[in-house]
């Protein structure tokens, strides 16, 4: 590839995973470059409003992560929140055209199938059958199970015996003395 160059890069736009939703209802697309402050003031702006029951967070790609990222805070800050995850694949297309056309190189393209993931974020119960379905505070009851389980396992070591091999206490040295060698006289 290092005789082309990428001149475009085409994505197939997501389609909407969920079916019957209201036409008012909020799709956050998110992008490689988005801040998650900017996204999650306006989304939980307009959710906290008492109008607006669902919103649907979309990315792909490289914005994945922080698709997901924005999703849990929002439950965080939102509580009792009913939730539909999604993944699928979405088509991007890149365009490569030659450097030195004279060579005889043909234009390539390059058809690639990118992660997908659309949320549905609701205030009203969702249908629990759903393939991806998770309910209101259940993350809480795991996460609360999994430390117990951790805590129990593990044996309480001494204070100030740890990784660094002394007793824990600050060693003290004679003043004026920061790493230099002590002089004889």
């Amino acid at each position: 590839m290092e005789n082309y160059k990428k001149v475009n890069v085409i994505e197939k736009p997501l389609p909407l995973q969920f079916s019957g939703l209201p036409s008012e209802v909020i799709e956050m697309k998110v992008k490689e470059g988005s801040k998650i402050r900017n996204l999650l003031r306006f989304a939980i702006g307009k959710m906290e409003g008492e109008s607006m029951r669902q919103i649907v967070f979309s990315g792909s790609g490289k914005a994945l992560s922080k698709t997901i990222t924005c999703v849990e805070i929002m439950k965080r800050r939102l509580n009792d929140l009913h939730q539909i995850t999604k993944v699928t694949f979405n088509l991007t297309e890149e365009i490569w055209e030659p450097i030195v056309p004279e060579v005889g190189l043909d234009t390539l393209t390059v058809k690639r199938n990118v992660p997908a993931i659309c949320v549905l974020l609701s205030k009203d119960p969702l249908d629990s059958t759903e393939p991806g379905y998770q309910a209101p505070g259940s993350y809480d009851t795991k996460w609360l199970q999994d430390l117990k389980a951790e805590s129990h396992g593990q044996k309480r070591r001494k204070p100030g015996v740890g990784r660094g091999g002394g007793d824990g206490r600050k060693q003290t040295r004679p003043h004026g003395q920061r790493g230099e060698a002590q002089r004889k006289t």
